[in-house]
């Protein structure tokens, strides 16, 4: 057809019918061209993929996957954007889900309930065929509702004892065992956990496998404290080193591990803004290994969590459950490693 043909007037979308027409075909080779190339002969398929570029035309996905029954969207609701350990176990689900053909929504709760809520009641009404998420709450009801309604859901980093739904997870009181042994190791005897607050899950297991440690090495309990924090973030780890340099120097810590890598980087800027020496005086054991860990100032020792085989493989237990009818909830738990470097070393 002559591309001095009428365009689309009135400023609305192009339609099938439009394409239809532009290209002398029915709807139904339209539609097969759509959905079902193979059926049409490469000429005729030329010509109405020519229509649609001519016109502009953009399928309507959404509604396409209306009359399939099937959105092939995740989505995965983290808990903090701004923590690039999140970010990672996200890259993790990308991969997973660029591999299986499937769309991806990321949202971010911010680590506020209501905001999580928010999220899932928007990602139930979008359709999504299944839910990623790393929730404020493991246990919150709201979870359990979400699998009744029918939408599959997998935990992220965050372990699950009610077997309702998938879960992947790091064994976190591991992790902050082998951070104290490293440190009991090294000589130190007085050492302060930094992190908080307790009710998130990981802080409380990782202070939980730190006083085991302790315990074990038969150290005396009262040289093991905990210093809380209001947030796991950068600036709460700078307010943390100014609290544990103004200890009395009798009672002051010689390590410090902390609940995480961003809690260590701003507690090791703080140190080394007031001249301080690490780890000649305090040692500093972070958690997670991010990126930045091995890139600062002075390398962070951490203890490494696989993140993005941490989302990997919660992407690949969603895609089974959505996929497969015989499919059985399993609850994943990855081994921590600790990274020895300067922060701890010398």
């Amino acid at each position: 057809m002559s591309s001095s043909s009428p365009p689309v007037r009135n400023g609305r979308r192009p339609s099938v019918k439009d394409v239809a027409e532009r290209a002398q075909v029915s709807l139904g080779t339209v539609s097969n061209v759509l959905n079902r190339p193979d059926r049409v002969s490469a000429g005729t398929r030329e010509r109405v993929e020519r229509a649609m570029v001519d016109l502009g035309f953009v399928l309507n996905e959404s509604a396409r996957q209306l009359r399939m029954g099937r959105s092939n969207t995740f989505a995965y609701v983290m808990l903090d954007a701004t923590n690039p350990f999140f970010t990672d176990v996200a890259r993790g689900i990308e991969l997973a889900a660029e591999k299986a053909d499937l769309s991806l929504f990321l949202c971010n709760s911010d680590g506020r309930s209501a905001r999580e809520h928010a999220h899932l009641a928007h990602l139930q009404q979008q359709r999504v065929d299944g839910i990623l998420i790393t929730p404020v709450d493991p246990e919150a009801p709201e979870l359990a509702r979400i699998i009744a309604q029918g939408t599959p859901l997998v935990i992220v980093d965050r372990a699950t004892t009610t077997g309702t739904f998938c879960s992947v997870t790091v064994d976190d009181r591991l992790g902050g065992r082998v951070a104290i042994e490293h440190l009991v190791d090294r000589g130190h005897t007085r050492v302060a956990y930094v992190g908080g607050p307790v009710a998130i899950g990981q802080v409380r297991e990782r202070w939980e496998g730190a006083r085991a440690a302790w315990s074990d090495a038969g150290l005396a309990e009262s040289d093991l404290v905990h210093v809380e924090t209001e947030t796991l973030s950068v600036e709460e780890g700078r307010v943390a080193g100014e609290r544990i340099a103004g200890l009395p120097r009798r009672s002051r810590p010689s390590a410090v591990f902390c609940a995480n890598d961003l809690v260590a980087l701003g507690l090791l800027q703080q140190v080394v803004s007031t001249g301080q020496k690490v780890p000649e005086d305090l040692a500093i054991v972070g958690y997670d290994d991010i990126a930045f860990a091995a890139s600062a100032a002075v390398p962070l020792t951490s203890v490494r969590q696989p993140r993005q085989s941490l989302g990997r493989t919660a992407a690949e237990l969603l895609i089974d459950e959505v996929n497969n009818p015989e499919h059985l909830h399993q609850q994943v738990e990855f081994t921590p490693e600790l990274i020895a470097r300067t922060s701890t070393l010398g």
